[in-house]
């Protein structure tokens, strides 16, 4: 996912994470009662951390994604696109006029989540 600029994410100490919300204790639970999992799943699905990653940058049209996402068809951008609106990560606008344009840009809830996937790209980096 490197591109020639890129921005190093804020790093957050135990402590200011421990202020932010207060930790589940482990304790045995299903997959599915796990916010943590669901995340994870949702985000590790095909394209949705690519299509973030992408829109960090700014606005983009649906034909900007697909051509900065080699393989993606038409019907899984725009699938993977309602998730993402879904979820709160992005934002859909639509610009009057003939032909209408759509935007596609991060939300405020977006934006967040972009220094998270910026971590894991490090980590996975340093992992090989």
């Amino acid at each position: 996912m490197s591109e020639t600029l890129h921005v190093a994410a804020p790093q957050l100490s135990s402590a200011q994470l421990a202020r932010s919300a207060p930790l589940d204790k482990p304790v045995p639970r299903r997959p599915d009662a796990c916010p943590v999992e669901d995340w994870l799943s949702f985000l590790g699905h095909r394209w949705n951390a690519l299509v973030l990653w992408h829109l960090q940058h700014g606005p983009l049209r649906h034909q900007q994604l697909m051509a900065r996402l080699p393989g993606i068809t038409a019907k899984v951008l725009a699938e993977r696109l309602a998730g993402l609106a879904r979820r709160g990560l992005i934002e859909r606008e639509i610009i009057g006029g003939f032909p209408r344009t759509v935007l596609y840009r991060l939300s405020a809830r977006g934006q967040t989540i972009v220094p998270i996937l910026d971590q894991i790209e490090l980590w996975s980096k340093a992992a090989h």
